[in-house]
């Protein structure tokens, strides 16, 4: 059964909208929460998870929410921090390792901390580590010494939430032959694109075709049924 990963930012419209919306993506397929951190400047995401992050920071969004949010859902379903890495510096490394340890947090997901730069901090907490179609051999072999959660295959150079296409048939094989380690692929998987893109992969990320509901004028139970129903849809799709 190949495993569904659902990318929510925390605290839009509020806290408690997304503990119950993470409870609804489990009962509808979901394996993984992909947490997100609001932050400023979010440079790895399109415009629907800017808007979003930008409308929680307006709304007042601080970090002890993703720590409230983590504290109900965490033990209930895998779940991982997304983040840039200035919102692990702000508050501190060693602090932020130590809050997910306390709430059962799996993993952090930090897209603008490179693997070498990575390396200082990956025995402190698991990382999830990127690949991307522009990486070489050499290159994917160094990032897949160390055993992780998953590999995060980004499915083409640029942002979230972009319908690009590239040809990923030969950088999956090389991953496969490589390492053992599950590997997932993000960045433009929606509802249309799910069943394709999951080809020769252990699953799927889903961010933007999920957060898109969050910027609709329709009342929260309705964001909340909404979004479950793509994902039943996504989950059915990919293991088809």
């Amino acid at each position: 059964m190949k495993k569904l990963i659902a990318y929510i930012t925390t605290g839009y419209p509020d806290k408690n909208f997304t503990i119950d919306l993470i409870h609804s993506l489990k009962e509808s397929g979901v394996d993984a929460i992909e947490l997100g951190i609001p932050f400023s400047d979010p440079v790895a995401d399109g415009p629907v998870i800017q808007e979003v992050n930008k409308r929680a920071l307006e709304n007042g969004y601080k970090i002890n929410d993703t720590f409230e949010v983590s504290e109900k859902i965490a033990k209930e379903i895998d779940t991982y921090w997304m983040g840039y890495f200035n919102n692990f510096y702000h508050k501190g490394y060693d602090f932020m390792c130590q809050k997910a340890k306390e709430y059962g947090v799996k993993g952090f997901i930090i897209p603008d901390l490179p693997y070498e730069e990575a390396l200082e901090y990956e025995e402190k907490f698991p990382l999830i580590s990127f690949v991307a179609p522009t990486d070489s051999k050499e290159r994917i072999k160094e990032i897949l010494k160390n055993p992780k959660e998953f590999i995060y295959l980004v499915a083409y150079a640029g942002i979230t939430g972009a319908q690009k296409q590239e040809d990923l048939t030969q950088i999956i094989k090389f991953i496969k032959e490589t390492t053992s380690i599950p590997l997932y692929i993000g960045f433009g998987v929606n509802e249309n694109t799910a069943k394709e893109k999951a080809q020769n992969v252990d699953g799927v990320i889903v961010g933007s075709a999920f957060v898109k509901v969050l910027l609709e004028n329709i009342p929260n139970s309705e964001k909340i049924k909404k979004i479950s129903q793509k994902a039943k849809i996504i989950k059915e799709k990919i293991n088809q």
